[in-house]
């Protein structure tokens, strides 16, 4: 099917080259749907900033344009507003036309980007011989939407979970499992208590402190009982992993482990190359880089180290091998970083650095998707009343919890598997959408109540929107009314108009995600999507509609909704139910 948004451009841009010449053939109309529907269904506002490349004012030019446009089978209306914006009103048989053909298209008229591009997308990253806690959430839930929706737009998406498995904390914890007497039963039990424990000893055993850091030498010299020993740290490690990705319902097909110390090899030869671009000088004994433009606080250059004066290596380090690696070894065309917006100026150098060192050129597009920080209800970081870091699997319990005790009051009457199945897609999917549909830069509160709630723009109120849908298609069978899966959708009704032009706005609203990797646009589409098809079901009967074509339509407006709703959440990372 055409896509609404690229139809309306396609118009504008052929009557840009009629009024102005091929020059102009491929300028931004800037098409964007209205903000109040008075002024229409859409605006185009390029005359404005077409205006001072002709030289001519903003509303000839928009005259001209109008004058250029083909609106046959498509606008009802075409006028020009105040200094130069054209709004645009929708014909209802074409909006008919275009929704019957997202019904009939499984994708719903997304396509598929032509050409597809390999993209390698850089979230989760857990550190090794920790249980994953709530500072992990965010970029695992982010990470997993930007990698759903760029795969359902036709890239290849490989995920790399760039696992924090190196390391001289390493040396404390292997020497600790060997003298507590379970290295040969290589038994760990509870991660955190064990890194707790270890840690202790290293801060107030000096003697141990002095045989962990031996140890350290050891793991580094490829020592194989102690290598042996790490290697069960990672598998333990792993396996916790994979626990709260299952719980979290984290795509794990295509998420890669790929820790740090899976480039241990790849550093000598990353500082070799910087040296062969020209990007190596030393300082105080230590070889840095200078990406260009950045500055610290007195005003010189600001230096990225690389090797220590020691002959160590960094996390800057590690980043540009694993880029070197992304880049050289898997071809890709964009990387994205998913990561605490902490880390914005880090990955700022190393882009930089990449291109300056020529391993990156302008055809790659290298991302990095920084966000804000989980807030308590008194907007300090969301931490226990201990002031310790909140387990993950924590905070997937409690989620499950109270999800399950909204479920057995609202629908006693489901079978216990059956309450415990939808209790964990609400409690996971209210998790995952209260992060996803905050602005990802900002800060967000972590409130349960505001999270569970079937209220307001919330994973609860949508999912319960697509059952009650799916409630009328019960309803319909139950009727013995007819069903028809495919056919011609008539738009009448103001509400009916603003479902469909919320519908056909879909395919748009998943490109721009995959463009600014800002999950909450769509979010906030599904919201309103939701909220459209509220005021369509009080205004529109459905199953009593007054004749039997228009039922049929207005079926498929249902169906094409909750369609829409459980292909937008799936993209989400959240799951849907058909009875709640």
């Amino acid at each position: 099917m055409t896509d609404l948004h690229d139809e309306i451009e396609a118009r504008f841009r052929a009557a840009l080259r009629k009024a102005f010449g091929d020059e102009h053939a491929e300028t931004d109309p800037l098409v964007r749907p209205s903000g109040d529907a008075r002024f229409g269904d859409y605006q185009a506002n390029v005359a404005m900033s077409l205006a001072k490349q002709v030289k001519q004012k903003p509303r000839d030019v928009a005259q001209k344009i109008v004058e250029a446009l083909d609106a046959a089978d498509l606008f009802s209306k075409v006028e020009i507003a105040g200094p130069g914006f054209v709004n645009l009103t929708l014909d209802a048989a074409a909006l008919g036309r275009l929704a019957a053909a997202m019904h009939a298209d499984e994708r719903l008229g997304v396509p598929r980007a032509e050409p597809p591009q390999r993209v390698v997308v850089d979230y989760s990253s857990p550190n090794v011989a920790k249980e994953m806690h709530v500072g992990n959430l965010r970029s695992t839930i982010i990470g997993d939407a930007i990698a759903r929706v760029l795969r359902f737009l036709g890239h290849e998406t490989i995920g790399q979970n760039h696992l924090g498995d190196w390391g001289t904390q390493f040396g404390m914890l292997i020497q600790h499992l060997i003298e507590s007497g379970t290295a040969e039963r290589r038994e760990i039990g509870d991660l955190n208590a064990f890194y707790q424990a270890a840690k202790r000893r290293f801060d107030e055993d000096d003697e141990f402190a002095e045989r962990a850091r031996r140890r350290v030498v050891a793991l580094q010299s490829g020592d194989e009982e102690t290598l042996a020993l790490w290697r069960r740290f990672v598998e333990l490690s792993k396996r916790h992993f994979d626990e709260a990705y299952e719980r979290l319902d984290i795509d794990r097909e295509h998420l890669e482990y790929r820790g740090e110390s899976a480039y241990n090899d790849d550093l000598d030869a990353v500082v070799a190359d910087l040296e062969r671009a020209g990007q190596l000088e030393e300082s105080e004994g230590a070889l840095v880089v200078y990406p260009e433009g950045f500055k610290g606080r007195d005003g010189e250059p600001l230096p990225m180290i690389v090797r220590k004066r020691d002959g160590g290596y960094l996390y800057a380090t590690t980043d540009l091998a694993a880029a070197r690696y992304r880049l050289r070894t898997l071809h890709a065309d964009r990387i994205i970083y998913v990561t605490d917006a902490r880390q914005s100026q880090h990955f700022a150098m190393v882009f930089r650095t990449l291109r300056q060192a020529g391993w990156a050129d302008d055809r790659v597009r290298l991302d990095h998707v920084p966000f804000g920080t989980i807030l308590g209800k008194d907007r300090r970081p969301f931490k226990t009343r201990s002031g310790d870091t909140i387990r993950l699997a924590d905070v997937i319990d409690e989620a499950e919890q109270r999800a399950y005790a909204i479920v057995n009051e609202k629908s006693s009457d489901l079978e216990e598997d059956e309450k415990r199945r939808v209790a964990h897609v609400i409690g996971v999917g209210a998790l995952k959408y209260g992060d996803l549909s905050s602005e990802r830069i900002k800060d967000y509160v972590f409130d349960w109540d505001r999270m569970l709630a079937f209220e307001g723009n919330t994973a609860p109120y949508l999912q319960n929107a697509y059952v009650r849908i799916r409630s009328i298609f019960r309803r319909a069978e139950a009727q013995g009314l007819d069903v028809p899966s495919a056919g011609p959708i008539v738009v009448g009704d103001d509400a009916e108009r603003a479902l469909v032009l919320k519908l056909l706005q879909f395919p748009q609203t998943v490109r721009s995600v995959g463009e600014t990797l800002e999950p909450h646009r769509l979010c906030n589409y599904l919201y309103d999507l939701a909220s459209a098809y509220h005021v369509f079901y009080e205004r529109c009967p459905v199953l009593t509609a007054s004749d039997d074509a228009t039922r049929a339509s207005r079926l498929r407006i249902s169906d094409l909704t909750a369609r829409t709703l459980r292909t937008g959440l799936g993209l989400l990372g959240i799951g849907t139910v058909e009875r709640m």
